[in-house]
């Protein structure tokens, strides 16, 4: 049985006074039946992990160096964030993709980093809305699977989130039925690669415009393990309902 997975990704937000956020999470959940995750900026991990150390909240980061250590100013390695005490971290999130120029052969190397750093890697593939009203989705999505998901990947280290890109932080929100094709895609690409029996391990995270009003809609469709959540995830006013949804859908 997968173990659903609440992840939320703070972006370029969040200062010291945004870990109140995290304590109200922590006590409206205290027990839950999924796994929840935040990802703070880099300034706050330290601190996150601290508060959350004793409660089943987990915290990731949102991106690391694909090498160990060396001469990257102003990057972070994934055993420093393992060390910060990240236990996961977002890794060819669009934005990264986009605003970094960010191949999918610098993604992979960038998990395959994680792993050995013994992190989680959560990998982010999605399409555009040029490439969506082209028909071209899952192609799309493919060739990002297959080149960024490096050999090492294993449903205990590693989540797959299917974050279309015209759907983040816009409002817009693919049907239920194109989430369930490309969750289905994906479970079938990773059949084909792994196996059978080892695809049907990983999580398969859906993300874009995930909402308390259309969370339970979304947990409902088949292959979604979770969701990568944006902006609703920055306060526990809006994260928790998603949370109480996903933990309804188990």
């Amino acid at each position: 049985m997968r173990r659903k997975l609440a992840a939320g990704n703070w972006k370029m937000n969040g200062t010291n006074a945004s870990l109140t956020e995290l304590q109200t999470l922590i006590s409206a959940h205290p027990a839950p039946q999924i796994d929840i995750l935040i990802c703070p900026p880099a300034t706050l991990i330290v601190q996150a992990a601290g508060l959350s150390a004793d409660s089943p909240l987990q915290i990731g980061a949102q991106d690391c160096h694909s090498a160990a250590s060396g001469a990257h100013t102003g990057d972070l390695s994934a055993p420093m964030l393992a060390d910060a005490g990240a236990t996961a971290v977002l890794l060819g999130h669009s934005e990264r993709r986009q605003d970094h120029n960010e191949s999918n052969g610098l993604v992979a190397n960038k998990v395959s980093a994680a792993h050995a750093a013994r992190l989680i890697a959560i990998l982010c593939l999605g399409e555009s809305l040029a490439q969506r009203e082209a028909a071209q989705t899952l192609d799309v999505i493919a060739d990002q699977l297959r080149q960024s998901l490096p050999d090492t990947a294993t449903a205990a280290n590693t989540v797959i989130a299917y974050e279309p890109i015209w759907a983040i932080g816009t409002g817009l929100t693919p049907s239920t039925a194109q989430i369930a094709e490309v969750h289905a895609f994906l479970r079938a690409q990773l059949g084909d690669r792994f196996g059978r029996d080892a695809a049907m391990g990983f999580r398969l995270l859906y993300g874009g415009s995930v909402k308390p009003g259309n969370a339970a809609d979304i947990f409902a469709i088949p292959n979604v393990d979770g969701a990568l959540v944006g902006g609703a995830s920055l306060t526990a006013h809006d994260f928790s309902p998603i949370i109480t949804a996903l933990e309804n859908a188990v």
